[in-house]
This record gives structure tokens, C-alpha cells and sequence, in this order.
């Protein structure tokens, strides 16, 4: 095999919960990203999405340089220590305690996620400074009651903790109930805290976006689903919105090009609010 091929990713212990026969999120949000810790058939589906939504890719490289750009404020400016990440995903360049911990290596890292292959593979690669700590938690964001148990000893839920979920309310499927997860996790830690959300959105030029998300939900798992603008927003009701407020994700605090100009916008909206 080549060093460019596919590496396709072990099934630890014969998990029964891995299907190799059905795209899974995780793993094709990977294949957009560059990575190859995915199967044939993840590759398959994310190739028709692009057909269907060719913007996909950037989409999912804008959505990472988010983190990025709110990881390093948190850490940088706002003194954040701990962070929170729930819908982890497979690790790629630039995971949250890499850029956290290159600017304060005594921050501490919880990451969550359900999915076996991402427990399997986080474990072995989302590892700490010796100052700091990174914590893996297999857990489901439909559960937060349970991920709020699970702090300890990591984090101390005393002190301002980051609570970071992208791109994983949009498998929560119900808003109200997507409103609780949120209100129970931000309930759960202190003032100063702060949630940053990512979110997909046939809003800002994002209507093609729907047949794509169509043909997900039948061929590949877990089910996702768009929100407007204002649905999004009413995850922050409580919460200070930090500026520039809730915008496309890539323009949340971009780094302008030599020439000035900002990054495109893509159909991800992305914002940072405060607990007061």
C-alpha cells in the first residue's frame, strides 16, 4: 500500500456498533478533511455530497479553523484553562488541546464522543503536555446529565470551563430538546465560562445544502438536520454573544488574506458567548 492510500481503520474487538457497510459522520467529515481513518463506503457518500453540495469541503475546513481561531482567544485572551468538547470527531492537525495546550500547557482537555473507531483512535493519538491533561469520555451529547457526572477529576467545575460543540447539535434533532442539552451543560459550570457552537444552516447560501442532507439522512448515520439563523441564536439565551456575534463560521474572527479581503462565507454559522 501506498503512503497516500486509505487507511481503513481497525475494528477494535469486533465492536458491533461499527458498520462498515454505512457511511458514518465521523468518519466522512474526516475524508472532507484530508484524513484517512475512513471506509469505502464513507468515502462514497461524502463524494456524492460534494456532488450534490460542492462546498461541503469548505464547509468542514472553515468549521476547523474556527476551533482554532476560538481555542487560541479562549486561551490567549480569555485565561480559559479547561475545555469540554463534546462530538470530538477524528482527531485531525490543530485538535483542541494541541492549540490550547501550545499556549497554556496546563490546560485541561475532556473530549467526548460515542463512537468506538473516535474512542479507539482519540485515545491513542489526543495525548497531553506533561502539564496539563487530556481525558477521553464515551458519551452521548443526548445524554449531558451524564457528561456533566464525568467532569471530575479532569476538570473542576468550580472554575470556567469551555464548553465546545461543533457541528453536533444538528444531530440532535429536536430543538427543544437540543435547548436542554444546552442549558444543562451551561448550567453545570460556573460564570466565566464560555459555549462555542458550530451549526449548519440553509441560510447563507446554503439552500443546496437540503438534497445533500436528504440523501445523508438516507444512506448515511447519525440523521442531521439545519436550523435558521434564529433557532441557533436561541442555544445563546442566557449568554453574552461575543462580537461579531453569530456569523458564518468562517467569519468569525478570520486572520484577513494579504490583500485584505476575508474568507468566502459557507452555510456553517459559529459563535462564542460568555456566561455572565
Amino acid at each position: 500500500m501506498s503512503p497516500n492510500s486509505p487507511q481503513v481503520p481497525q475494528n477494535p474487538n469486533g465492536d458491533p456498533r461499527i458498520r462498515t457497510d454505512v457511511a458514518h459522520n465521523a468518519r466522512v467529515w474526516n475524508h472532507w478533511l484530508g484524513g484517512k481513518d475512513n471506509y469505502p463506503v464513507d468515502r462514497a457518500v461524502g463524494d456524492h455530497v460534494t456532488g450534490l453540495y460542492p462546498s461541503i469541503g469548505e464547509v468542514a475546513r472553515a468549521d476547523r479553523a474556527f476551533l482554532g481561531r476560538a481555542v487560541t482567544f479562549l486561551t490567549a485572551e480569555a485565561g480559559i484553562r479547561q475545555f469540554l468538547d463534546i462530538g470530538t470527531g477524528l482527531p485531525t492537525a490543530n485538535n483542541t488541546h494541541e492549540v490550547a495546550q501550545g499556549i497554556a500547557p496546563d490546560s485541561r482537555i475532556v473530549y467526548v464522543d460515542n463512537d468506538p473507531i473516535v474512542l479507539t483512535h482519540a485515545r491513542a493519538l489526543l495525548t497531553s503536555s506533561p502539564e496539563g491533561r487530556t481525558e477521553y469520555l464515551d458519551a452521548d451529547a443526548h445524554d449531558p446529565r451524564s457528561i456533566v457526572g464525568s467532569l471530575r477529576p479532569t476538570l473542576d467545575p468550580d472554575r470556567p470551563i469551555a464548553v465546545i460543540m461543533l457541528g453536533i447539535l444538528n444531530f440532535v434533532l429536536d430543538t427543544d430538546v437540543a435547548r436542554d442539552v444546552v442549558r444543562t451543560l451551561m448550567d453545570a459550570v460556573p460564570p466565566g465560562s464560555y459555549l462555542v457552537l458550530t451549526h449548519p444552516t440553509l441560510e447563507l447560501g446554503g439552500e443546496g445544502n437540503a438534497e445533500a442532507m436528504a440523501f445523508w439522512n438516507e444512506n448515511a448515520t447519525p440523521p442531521i438536520r439545519a436550523r435558521t439563523g434564529a433557532e441557533i441564536r436561541s442555544f445563546f439565551d442566557g449568554l453574552e454573544l461575543l462580537d461579531p456575534g453569530l456569523v458564518s463560521c468562517s467569519r468569525w474572527r478570520p486572520r484577513p488574506a494579504a490583500d485584505g479581503s476575508l474568507p468566502p462565507v459557507v452555510a456553517q454559522y459559529g459563535a462564542v458567548g460568555r456566561k455572565p
